[in-house]
């Protein structure tokens, strides 16, 4: 069995075996196959995320099979803010879960402001 690490073919495809190649050809091989945090970080800005015009649909689905459990689930998404899922009691309407919790949602927040007043909290130029 091959991993990444035992078998850099995978990662670098255009080099030669692995029995072939002195320890710092293997090192380079194996570092070249790794992704970069500036590609991860395109990647993911990148990638759409489902809006909660998208989610109606499952979630009333979702809804009508939970309803035998007396909880719902609620989407919601202010503008410019991000979504928020809440699980609530069908007959009392009381909140069980939300995701994210108010307590992550305000550090988003405080970091955002702090992305914004300082001009980022990392540099990815190195």
């Amino acid at each position: 069995m091959s991993t990444a690490l035992t078998d850099i073919s995978q990662t670098a495809p255009n080099t030669a075996p692995v029995s072939q190649l002195n320890p710092r050809q293997r090192i380079e091989a194996l570092v070249d196959g790794v992704p970069t945090v500036g590609s991860l970080l395109a990647e993911a800005e990148s990638s759409q995320t489902p809006g909660v015009s998208e989610l109606e649909e499952p979630v009333q689905r979702v809804n009508e099979v939970m309803s035998e459990y007396g909880v719902q689930f609620q989407l919601t998404e202010p503008p410019g803010e991000r979504m928020v899922i809440r699980i609530v009691d069908s007959e009392s309407g009381e909140l069980i879960r939300q995701v994210p919790p108010e307590e992550v949602l305000r550090v988003a927040e405080q970091l955002d402001k702090m992305q914004a007043a300082r001009g980022g909290l990392i540099n990815l130029e190195a």
